[in-house]
């Protein structure tokens, strides 16, 4: 298993692409895969900085990509605490 880290939103739609031609498959029939239109697919793919948490896991999840969050040992620069939000 590869992992593939993700800085900046501007790294999704290469990445994107990449696991989808790396599973074969065109727009269209990762489209009928998620039940979208190929427009829409192609629309999620060039601005995936913008699409919805749920769309992107589910198309994810039809690449048969898992999403990892890891927190790196380094502490965040303007950070003020470590401690988790919630």
């Amino acid at each position: 298993m590869r992992d593939f880290t993700v800085r900046t939103p501007e790294q999704l739609p290469a990445m994107l692409k990449g696991f989808r031609k790396q599973a074969g498959l065109t727009q269209a029939e990762l489209a009928v895969r998620m039940g979208v239109s190929q427009q829409t697919l192609s629309a999620l793919e060039r601005n995936a900085e913008a699409v919805s948490a749920g769309r992107l896991m589910r198309l994810l999840a039809v690449l048969g990509v898992e999403l990892v969050l890891r927190k790196p040992d380094s502490p965040v620069q303007g950070k003020a605490s470590d401690k988790p939000m919630w």
